[in-house]
């Protein structure tokens, strides 16, 4: 087991208990680590898959119950203000900053070349880059640790094209520049960043036709649980990754694309 007992994770985007957030945090909370995570109703919903109110306390609670103490708060990562906010709120609940942090929260509405907008290439742009980018510098200039971890979660867009998700891999790619770009600089403050795709996963936005097509797809014959980042991430954020940094992983067993 991979003991995290004393580290402190940050992990946005966790509003769902099928969600790909929560299994990151329940990977974490069950090796030791304390949370916080980040939540915002109103995107999901706007989404077909849709949200209960309660969700993010269910999910609290199934955290605390293994053990460790966790902490949540409601943010649209689209304002600029709520970046400091949420680091704010990790020194006032836990006395302390987070040692993970896990870039999870994303904006995903379909568009492409005929029907992409302004505000929409916007909306992805804020949460993608923008949220993503000013997380990282402000774990970053908050960090005073000895050993520190960055996990941004992108997409295959670089595996086959998505041309119906124009904004989404546009804004998903300059992830994994920020995560190259970065990793060299962080590795003097004794920090790791890397990126994971975790492919098609089910995650509670497929329908049946969309599983049925997937399927045919996936080699192993399943389709991609958020079990399986999670426990990817838990290996990163580990101290026998500390040797990693700078690198993309496609986690997505084999998965097929359209034109292989």
């Amino acid at each position: 087991m991979t003991s995290l007992k004393g580290k402190l994770a940050l992990v946005t985007g966790v509003s769902r208990t099928k969600g790909i957030g929560a299994a990151i945090c329940r990977k974490l909370a069950a090796n030791g680590a304390n949370i916080i995570f980040t939540y915002w109703t109103d995107y999901d919903e706007e989404m077909p898959w849709g949200i209960h109110k309660d969700e993010p306390s269910i999910i609290q609670e199934e955290l605390n119950s293994l053990g460790i103490n966790c902490a949540k708060i409601e943010l649209d990562l689209k304002d600029v203000s709520s970046i400091k906010r949420v680091f704010d709120f990790s020194k006032e609940q836990f006395n302390a900053y987070p040692d993970i942090l896990v870039n999870n929260a994303a904006y995903s509405v379909n568009d492409n070349i005929n029907t992409i907008t302004k505000d929409n290439l916007d909306h992805h742009y804020s949460v993608n880059v923008r949220a993503t980018t000013l997380l990282c510098a402000e774990f970053v200039n908050r960090f005073s640790k000895d050993s520190g971890r960055i996990i941004n979660i992108t997409t295959g867009w670089s595996l086959g094209q998505m041309p119906e998700e124009l904004s989404y891999v546009l804004t998903k790619s300059s992830v994994e520049t920020l995560t190259y770009t970065l990793s060299s600089t962080l590795a003097e403050k004794g920090i790791t960043i890397n990126a994971v795709n975790p492919g098609p996963t089910d995650s509670g936005w497929m329908n049946d036709k969309i599983k049925k097509d997937l399927l045919t797809r996936f080699p192993a014959g399943r389709l991609g649980q958020p079990e399986d980042v999670a426990k990817l991430i838990l290996f990163l954020v580990s101290e026998e990754a500390q040797w990693i940094t700078g690198q993309l992983i496609h986690s997505e067993g084999g998965f097929r694309n359209a034109d292989d």
